[in-house]
């Protein structure tokens, strides 16, 4: 009985103790998570899209040209839209959290100045992130939406944008907002017989749209010194991916008639200067299917991937 009372009371540290036993098998643990961790690598981040429309549109641009629809057949799923108000932003969520490959649209002022957009804007990105930490964001927008969320990332940052994406976007202006401008500018002696020529051709419900947009108009102007494309064109960019897609010129079709295609060119942008990229496709200004098409190719990579794959 007496060597059964020994190993009943032989101190932990002996040779066939039970605390070495335990001691060992602490090591053993730790040692099995950290080779799971260096075989398993980083957790994947998820992918977020964050879709922008331009000056007059709305969040149901992307659904009624058929650039979502393309994008959730390509494996992306809806995840809510983003709304602007007087108190700030606000999520109109689509059911159950979207999972690793997401897409929010946004709803921002567009006849609003460029500035105030891109406050809304910089709002959305800031609130997507803390729902989403880890995960990367490729932010598009559409002709002033382009320009709008240039502007958000210039002045707020990046944060988990890793790309952005512009379509048809006034990059350096467009005359058609200079001309809106000039239109609907009744002052002086005969301000009032021009508008009412400007309303009997356009309409008095454009005629006011128009004259409410003017801070808008004014931003898309082409730059010269002093308005707001001249400043944004060389303030420094956050060190991201930056595409351009460029609508060209086709058989049967004209290209372009409200952004000349130079201007939607970002490599022309003097503050991104050989940081660029772009993609011609043949169009028209509006979105269309072949958009999602084209996007569901660009996105199919993280950026980071893009970037190295370019070099």
């Amino acid at each position: 009985m007496q060597p059964s009372q020994d190993r009943r009371h032989r101190p932990p540290d002996q040779p066939g103790g039970n605390g070495i036993k335990r001691r060992r098998g602490r090591w053993w643990l730790a040692l099995c998570c950290a080779l799971g961790l260096v075989l398993a690598g980083p957790a994947s981040a998820g992918r977020i899209l964050v879709l922008v429309h331009g000056f007059l549109g709305d969040s149901a641009s992307w659904q009624q040209s058929g650039v979502l629809p393309v994008l959730e057949q390509a494996g992306w799923k809806f995840a809510g839209n983003w709304q602007s108000t007087q108190s700030g932003v606000r999520l109109k969520p689509a059911g159950q959290p979207a999972g690793e490959f997401a897409i929010y649209t946004v709803d921002l002022p567009s006849t609003a100045p460029l500035m105030e957009q891109a406050r809304f804007l910089g709002g959305m990105l800031g609130a997507i992130t803390k729902r989403h930490p880890t995960d990367t964001v490729d932010l598009i927008g559409h002709s002033a939406g382009g320009v709008v969320a240039r502007l958000a990332l210039v002045d707020y940052g990046a944060g988990t944008v890793t790309r952005l994406i512009t379509i048809a976007a006034p990059n350096l202006g467009t005359e058609r907002a200079s001309q809106a401008l000039d239109a609907t500018d009744d002052r002086g002696l005969f301000g009032g017989i021009k508008r009412w020529f400007v309303k009997r051709e356009i309409g008095d419900n454009m005629y006011r749209t128009v004259q409410s947009s003017r801070g808008a108009l004014a931003d898309l102007a082409p730059p010269v010194p002093g308005n707001l494309l001249y400043w944004l064109n060389r303030r420094q960019h956050p060190d991201i991916v930056y595409v351009a897609v460029v609508r060209g010129a086709a058989y049967g079709m004209p290209g372009d008639q409200v952004v000349p295609a130079a201007s939607q060119d970002l490599r022309r942008v003097p503050a991104l200067n050989g940081r660029a990229s772009i993609s011609v496709v043949p169009g028209d200004h509006q979105l269309s299917r072949q958009d999602g098409l084209l996007l569901s190719e660009l996105v199919s990579k993280p950026a980071s991937a893009t970037a190295t794959a370019t070099k």
